[in-house]
């Protein structure tokens, strides 16, 4: 396995950490009745995530930025991997984006400002040299 597909098999178990550190707080906050519900705001009295505390918020918008983030990662890693294009740097540009995700979501959950969206740049700062690195080498 190249160390990118590593790092995405890594990145994948981070979202699951991720939605657990999400979902304990917001289900003890909102209980099992919203929660478990079909979310239809006219019954449950608006978006889920309006009702959570700032940092169960903060933890529930960091999930969703990984899911868009891990989105481009996954395309970077299919790019290098497919197209044999693996490289000590490309490999370097996957640990640095594991790295800055994971930094991202303490930072996020803390209100960090505003080193959160930096941490979050050094992500897809690397994610995009990836695919330029596949693509020029």
């Amino acid at each position: 396995m190249t160390p990118e597909l590593t790092v995405l098999a890594l990145a994948g178990l981070l979202q699951v950490v991720q939605f657990l550190l999400m979902s304990v707080p917001a289900n003890l906050e909102l209980g099992p009745g919203k929660t478990t519900s079909a979310r239809d705001r006219s019954r449950i009295g608006g978006s889920l995530e309006d009702q959570l505390s700032d940092r169960t918020a903060r933890l529930y918008r960091a999930l969703n930025n990984h899911f868009e983030g891990l989105i481009l990662f996954t395309l970077a890693v299919v790019v290098v991997t497919l197209g044999d294009k693996s490289t000590g740097f490309t490999a370097t540009c996957a640990w640095t984006y594991l790295i800055a995700r994971i930094a991202y979501v303490p930072a996020y959950w803390l209100g960090l400002r505003p080193w959160r969206s930096l941490i979050w740049l050094v992500g897809f700062g690397a994610t995009t040299l990836m695919i330029l690195s596949a693509l020029l080498i």
